[in-house]
């Protein structure tokens, strides 16, 4: 009978003692009920409190097979004392071949939740600590949970899922408000308002709301179409938004490693951790070594955290690792985490303004205020003709008579008069330009999100188009990272083939060791027929295919017969990693180092041949470093093992000491192996193209400096003759170690820095934006965040980028490839570019509106455009225009310019020379045909009008493909492949045909002749040869402002003189 048993029958008989000698002294004596059921109340506790102990004994004696685990909270109902108890749960038979724990279906979440958010030691020790913890979840430590569909759905119906309560979505309705918002908008309605009411009283409800309804229903149009722009553009970064959130997590389910999305992450699971990892939920630390967080975006605090199994093993989400590797068990999820609640409680209301957006709104406030002083002038001038007599109704009648007209009318014509000067503030104020950076922002994330590249900050759009320089990474990004071993040296020998034969058993052994106990990947082989699944890096990977393989090493096998003591991983500074281990059978222990050839070259002074004999290698030296060499400049990356066994007997919990045992000199060098990683066929490709486009590419990598030399020239960064130039590949020490003085004067001449550390990439960023330039950075790993956050635009890696990296840049290469990278510089121009189409379409409106209506106004007292013309010119201008020119696709052309410096203006002399010679075509046609269009076509003004408006809109329609392009002459070029403008021209002119034929009234037209609309169309059309001709005169690339500096100069220089 197992002690557990025995105890539970002590115990019994304890009990039976206890109501045994309560009998006797209820018998001996006599007492009174009261005193009685006192007693039996005492006699009970105690009894209860006993059975508690009894159970707490019986559970920590107990196997480790056994289900005893639940802790939950009652309260007795006769009494307020809150009793922790442990309830043993019966053992469920289950199969040899899972051999998974049950999951309890009742735990105690909030209890365990609590227990992680709030680091509480005490919980966990009543728990029984992490193992037992693991058991309540259902999950083995070493093969986690069972992972089948019924498991999968039973722990998110009981926990919940990895997900957080996201605010709700903005509706169409949001944005209809917020349009409303806009002051000029408020005043028409106003006007709209008093012009209806005025109207129905002058003229009847039956056409006395023609007027005012038309301005309502203009009003409307422009309002909706701008909500509904926002609104489309919102879901866009809201699906965006989404995407990057989607991060990929590696968790053991039923002994398999495999990678699923941060969303699917359940309670039990065990997650693989690695440096620059986000951990996915909270949890407990369960097996690693040197694992620290970095918690800031938790707590605030910088300090990072050291995880250690006893003393602290809560790991939160939204951590990041920092250093070393771990598994967790995931203990809760979403909303049920300290990070789920805080993300729950943001509204993601901040909304981010680009620099380019910036500028647009000055230059909007700009025109605007022009605009607002042209109105005022306007409205003025009309009332003063107004109240002086001056002007008279569409039958010739003087419209004021002093005290003789109605006031009534006088309030009408007042109205009427605020209205139209309102309206030219409306024409004047450019709302179209955030429009169209917002239109031509969200289609290029679009589509660059079909090219491999997902935008995380909006202003890299835009920045990257400005770009000189691109810093950009090897592995991955310039090659294909698919790494192979193609050769092996044992010591001095070049070993071809059969591998595991050439070498003594002990030697391989060591191999064994050195490889499958030393890394961060993982081998899983689901039977001894089927192929084995290998994860960790690509680096890794290669090495761990190679050992299985070729050397025949048992992972599974390995780890049972060896106990790591000490771990030191993998970072960019050192290059290395090294591990500790004793060998059970044994009990000896052994030092093993993998890392960059020339580095663990130098910390050994023997080397091993392949019959297990140790060597000197102090005359070898040489020749392995040209070993090394060699298979550098044959684009290989050289890893070296190197061993050395050790007999000091270290205390392994005393840090200090154990780091000791990782000796770094008088090492004995195993072997080296040479990984071949061939360059992506596209990428010389993509590097021509940066390099016509004026972008300097300059390629910064950890290998050495023949491997360095060999891609670069392969990839077309250096040409074949370039290697021997001075100064254009150095080493990362070489550039560290150089002044200040000579960082700055060398940076631009270097093209390649090879054996560099993060910190070399930050300096060479930091030096070339010193000196002015526009840097792009590609990074992978934690150590790049600084880098990356220093760049100008900071592009991560979506494959092997770590979380830290994501985090710390602009956009994200979703496929690591330098192509792309160039992609989205051609897109960041298309942006630019776009934009600038619209400003040049936009400002000729703007000019040609104000121009002839200020004109008008002044000397014959009539608006020819009235305020429904000017908002449906509004309309098709600001939003039609802003589609149809801010979603054209990069051309080969954008690619062939020098890149846009920081302090270009965004009007240049070129879009200058363009805008004004169209305002300035427009303005003389409409005055011509305001003042003699009359007598010239013989016609009524109301007709007279119509031509006008009719000409002027068909002149924006005409001159939206001028602005296709602002210095090619054929501005057809790719036209029927742009769907959408050729859709909205044709829209354009479909709705401009019903304003003039069909709705009269509301726009205030007349019917006009076939020969009438011939005539409008050839006035419009001439402003595509008037283009042609245009484009043929040079101009300077100097700013077109800066040629009036000299007379801001004269008329200083004169106040200056006055006052004085």
């Amino acid at each position: 009978m197992s002690s557990s048993h025995n105890l539970k029958c002590d115990g019994s008989s304890f009990l039976i003692d206890i109501t045994s000698a309560l009998s006797k002294v209820t018998a001996n004596y006599t007492i009174s009920s009261a005193k009685r059921r006192w007693r039996f109340a005492f006699i009970a506790i105690c009894s209860r409190r006993v059975m508690l102990s009894l159970a707490k004994e019986v559970i920590s004696k107990r196997k480790p097979h056994h289900h005893y685990t639940k802790l939950f909270q009652t309260q007795s109902s006769t009494s307020s004392t809150t009793l922790d108890i442990i309830e043993p749960l019966v053992t469920q038979p289950v199969s040899n071949e899972t051999n998974h724990y049950t999951l309890v279906p009742d735990v105690d979440k909030a209890r365990l939740a609590n227990m992680v958010k709030d680091k509480n030691l005490e919980v966990l020790t009543e728990f029984g600590g992490v193992e037992r913890v693991a058991n309540v979840l259902g999950t083995i430590p070493t093969k986690g949970i069972l992972g089948s569909d019924d498991d999968i759905t039973k722990r998110r119906e009981l926990f919940g899922s990895n997900t957080y309560q996201r605010p709700p979505p903005k509706i169409f309705l949001h944005f209809v408000l917020e349009a409303f918002n806009d002051t000029t908008i408020l005043i028409l309605l106003v006007c709209a308002g008093l012009s209806l009411g005025f109207g129905i009283k002058e003229h009847g409800p039956g056409e006395g709301w023609y007027e005012g309804g038309s301005i309502f229903v203009a009003v409307f149009l422009v309002v909706v179409v701008s909500a509904l722009s926002n609104y489309r553009q919102e879901r866009q970064f809201d699906k965006l938004s989404k995407i990057s959130n989607n991060i990929k997590v590696e968790v053991v389910r039923n002994g398999r490693p495999q990678q699923i999305s941060i969303f699917e992450v359940l309670v039990g699971d065990i997650v693989s951790l690695k440096i620059g990892d986000q951990i996915p939920a909270d949890g407990l630390f369960l097996v690693g070594h040197s694992l620290q967080v970095d918690e800031s975006s938790m707590t605030g605090e910088s300090d990072y955290v050291e995880i250690e199994p006893l003393k602290s093993p809560f790991l939160l989400s939204g951590a990041k690792v920092v250093d070393g590797y771990a598994q967790m068990l995931v203990t809760s999820v979403g909303t049920n985490t300290a990070w789920g609640q805080m993300m729950s409680s943001i509204t993601g209301d901040t909304k981010e303004r680009t620099p380019l957006q910036a500028r647009l709104d000055k230059l909007t406030s700009s025109i605007g205020k022009v605009g607002l002083a042209v109105a005022f002038l306007v409205l003025l001038v009309l009332l003063i003709r107004y109240f002086t007599g001056n002007s008279q109704d569409k039958y010739g009648n003087t419209e004021f008579n002093g005290s003789k007209t109605d006031i009534n009318d006088v309030f009408n014509a007042v109205v009427r008069i605020v209205a139209a000067a309102v309206t030219i503030v409306v024409v004047a104020i450019p709302e179209g330009l955030p429009l169209a950076v917002t239109l031509t922002l969200a289609y290029s994330m679009k589509r660059m999100m079909a090219d491999h590249a997902m935008v995380r900050k909006l202003s890299a759009c835009e920045t990257m188009g400005s770009a000189t320089v691109i810093c950009t990474d090897k592995t991955g990004t310039l090659t294909l990272n698919q790494m192979r071993v193609t050769k092996f040296w044992l010591g001095l020998e070049n070993v071809m083939e059969n591998f595991s034969n050439a070498m003594a058993p002990n030697v391989l052994e060591l191999f064994h060791q050195g490889v499958g106990l030393n890394t961060t990947g993982s081998v899983y082989k689901p039977s001894s027929v089927s192929e084995p699944e290998i994860s960790g890096s690509p680096t890794e990977k290669a090495i761990l295919l190679w050992a299985v393989s070729d050397l025949g090493m048992d992972m599974d096998e390995l780890k049972q017969k060896h106990t790591v003591l000490h771990v030191e991983t993998f970072n960019s500074e050192k290059k290395r990693s090294g591990v500790a281990i004793r060998k059970e059978t044994n009990n000896t222990v052994h030092v093993h180092w993998k890392g960059a050839a020339e580095m663990i070259l130098a910390m050994c002074s023997n080397y091993i041949d392949s019959n297990g004999t140790r060597k000197s290698l102090d005359e070898e030296r040489s020749k392995l470093e040209k070993i090394i060499q060699g298979m550098a400049a044959s684009s290989l990356r050289c890893i070296a093992f190197a061993h050395m066994e050790i007999s000091e007997d270290i205390d392994y919990s005393d840090k200090e000491k154990a780091h000791e045992i990782l000796r770094e000199n008088g090492l004995t060098l195993l072997g080296i192996v040479g990984l071949k990683d061939p360059c992506r066929p596209d990428v010389k490709k993509a590097v021509e193209t940066c390099k016509l486009a004026g972008v300097d590419i300059k390629m910064i990598t950890g290998d050495n400096i023949f491997t360095a030399k060999a891609i670069a020239t392969e990839c077309g960064i250096l040409d074949l003759n370039d290697c021997a130039n001075v100064g254009e590949v150095v080493e990362g020490v070489e550039f560290r170690n150089y002044t200040e003085e000579e960082r700055m004067e060398k940076v631009d001449k270097i093209r390649v820095m090879a054996r560099s550390s993060p910190l070399d990439k930050h300096l060479m960023v930091q030096c070339l934006r010193k000196k002015g330039h526009v840097v792009a950075v590609t990074g992978d790993g934690t150590n790049d965040a600084p880098a990356l956050k220093e760049a100008d635009i900071g592009l991560s890696m979506g494959i092997q980028g770590t979380e830290v990296a994501k985090e710390s840049s602009d956009i994200v290469i979703l496929d690591d490839n330098f192509n792309s990278v160039a992609t989205v510089l051609r897109w960041g121009r298309c942006v630019y570019n776009n934009i600038q189409k619209f400003i040049q379409f936009q400002l000729t409106v703007n000019v040609a509106a104000l121009v002839i209506n200020f004109i008008a106004a002044v000397s014959s007292g009539d608006v020819p455009l009235t305020t429904v013309q000017l908002l449906w010119v509004n309309l098709i201008m600001d939003t039609l225009g802003a589609l149809a020119l801010a979603t054209e696709r990069p051309t080969k052309e954008l690619m062939q310019k020098r890149p846009i410096g920081r302090t270009e203006p965004l009007i240049t002399s070129i879009m200058w020379r363009n805008l004004l010679a169209q305002a300035l075509y427009q303005i003389a046609v409409l005055l011509v045909l305001q003042f003699y269009g009359k007598s010239i076509f013989n016609v009524s003004k109301e007709v007279k009008d119509t031509l006008i408006f009719n000409t002027f809109v068909l002149c924006q329609v005409f001159n939206e493909f001028n602005s296709r392009s602002m210095e090619k002459l054929n501005v057809f070029e790719g036209i029927h492949k742009n769907h959408l403008f050729l859709g909205i021209v044709g829209i354009t002119i479909v709705l401009q045909i019903m304003m003039v034929e069909f709705l009269r009234k509301f726009a205030d037209t007349e019917r006009l002749t076939w020969m009438q609309w011939g005539i409008c169309i050839v006035i419009a059309a001439l402003s595509w040869p008037i283009a042609w001709l245009i484009k043929l005169i040079p101009v300077s690339n100097k700013p077109f402002f800066s040629y009036t500096k000299w007379v801001k100069l004269l008329v200083f220089k004169t106040k200056q003189a006055f006052l004085s």
